[in-house]
């Protein structure tokens, strides 16, 4: 299937789309001003020791102070053995950290809604090839590596380069990579942590030692090993950076750098900035006629699966199933593209065939297999739901592009205009019982003032008897539906 990546870059914002087949995957977007601090290494100061959550908190320079957690105060234990796992034990925080103590942490987590950014000590710089670990003794090899030949081949070159400095991991991208491109990439790798020793010894604390590499440089990185065919870029100087950058680290891919001239903006290709805005939308449309209504809330994120206006040719169960099959595929591709993380509840239509669930979650396994972020499929639960998780890396594309609505605050509805129109008359009666006026003045939206002068005019009128005083009302064209303020004249 052809894959390319169309990086549109502006002073304010880089935004990175992933293509596959002509159709939307994937979108990244970094702003300048909200930029990602994963992997940032900073020189932290402990403002805070908590025994019972065995954790501190940690200030880095943020509006947040960040989270440092005990079991995260240890030393590597990515790809070694249950047995070497044994001895890494999760001490008390207070015997690990103190108030007021200076200490080096990296970002494995931004900060999201009211958390602040989590926190390792175990830190890591990646390159193309491999993952250095300083301080660590010991050469790691990526478990997607299936041959043991190319394994045992990758670990003796790369311990070779193991020293009192660190240790590496060897990525997945690294299978079939020749001695002396794995040479090249642990000497840079030692040179930026000697670069980050340096600037422990010279500045103060609550300051950065080291930044991640911006969003299309990662991305990049990140893509090594996928079948890539073309990366179009709509900027000049960004063209350029990004070749420095692959010529140096992922030479096969400068050939596939394309600077974009077209008239039309490059997000227009392809449809994508539309794709965008649908991403937006609850309800996501099937070709069959079927469609998903997708809501995330704080806690997890609910998928629910509708025949919708799909009647099938057969029966009723061949046309759930094979809306069920369908659905399978645009959930994979919404997961990817609005970046939903967390807990996941699919609620399929109800199958009443064995075969035909099982048939279901082998094509929603299939369906994620392309997923880069790490997912896990629970099955179905007593009560028909599937469960499932995907790793939360960053903050989703809605989080990213969308705010709290002011008229409804988060709610996702808003009153009507007869329950708006029932509280300002309560407001009224309330305000005559506890204030001497001599009439009042109601100011609403539009729609409410409408309301108030129409359908519920002879409630207004009652209400002008029952307290004996004039009842004005007031359109204000700037108020939402349930704004309003009661006047006393």
């Amino acid at each position: 299937m052809n894959a390319e990546l169309l990086i549109n870059v502006t002073p304010t914002e880089t935004r990175v789309a992933m293509i596959e087949g002509g159709n939307l995957q994937e979108v990244h977007i970094e702003r300048e001003a909200k930029r990602g601090i994963v992997g940032n290494i900073y020189k932290g100061k402990v403002s805070r020791v908590l025994p019972g959550m065995q954790a501190a908190f940690v200030d880095i320079g943020l509006d947040k102070a960040a989270f440092l957690h005990a079991s995260d105060i240890v030393p590597h234990t990515e790809c070694v053995s249950e047995n070497e796992k044994q001895q890494f034990q999760v001490r008390d925080i207070s015997e690990l950290v103190r108030q007021g103590q200076d200490i080096v942490v990296q970002v494995v987590k931004d900060p999201l809604g009211t958390k602040g950014a989590r926190l390792t000590t175990d830190i890591t710089l990646p390159s193309r090839y491999l993952v250095f670990m300083p301080g660590a003794a010991h050469v790691g090899v990526s478990q997607r590596i299936e041959s043991e030949e190319e394994r045992e081949r990758l670990k003796r070159v790369v311990s070779e380069y193991c020293d009192d400095l660190g240790g590496f991991i060897i990525r997945t991208a690294a299978e079939g990579a020749s001695d002396a491109e794995m040479a090249q990439d642990a000497a840079f790798l030692k040179r930026l942590w000697n670069k980050v020793l340096e600037r422990r010894g010279k500045r103060s604390s609550k300051s950065m030692l080291y930044g991640e590499l911006g969003l299309a440089q990662r991305i990049l990185r990140d893509f090594v090993g996928t079948e890539l065919d073309t990366i179009r870029v709509d900027s000049r100087a960004a063209m350029d950076a990004l070749r420095e950058f692959t010529e140096e680290f992922v030479p096969e891919l400068t050939e596939k750098l394309e600077l974009y001239t077209g008239e039309q903006p490059i997000f227009d290709m392809y449809d994508t900035e539309n794709e965008i805005q649908r991403s937006l939308d609850r309800k996501v449309e099937l070709k069959s006629g079927g469609y998903l209504i997708i809501d995330q809330t704080e806690a997890m994120t609910t998928i629910d699966i509708n025949t919708g206006a799909f009647v099938g040719r057969r029966n009723l169960e061949e046309t759930i199933f094979n809306t069920n099959i369908e659905a399978t595929r645009a959930i994979a591709r919404q997961l990817r593209l609005r970046n939903l993380g967390g807990i996941i509840i699919i609620d399929f239509i109800d199958m009443s065939a064995d075969e035909h669930r099982q048939r279901v979650l082998q094509s929603l396994e299939q369906a994620l297999a392309k997923d880069r972020v790490k997912t896990n499929i629970n099955g179905f639960t007593q009560l028909g739901l599937v469960e499932m998780t995907r790793k939360r890396t960053r903050e989703s594309i809605e989080h990213v592009l969308c705010g709290q609505c002011p008229t409804c605050e988060g709610r996702g509805s808003v009153k009507t205009i007869e329950t708006v129109c029932y509280e300002i008359l309560r407001e009224i009666t309330r305000v005559n019982r506890a204030y001497d006026a001599d009439k009042f003045v109601v100011y609403a939206s539009p729609s409410v003032g409408e309301a108030l002068e129409g359908e519920e005019s002879h409630a207004v009128a009652e209400l002008e008897v029952f307290i004996g005083k004039q009842v004005k009302v007031h359109v204000e064209p700037l108020y939402t539906q349930e704004q309003f303020d009661v006047v006393m004249m």
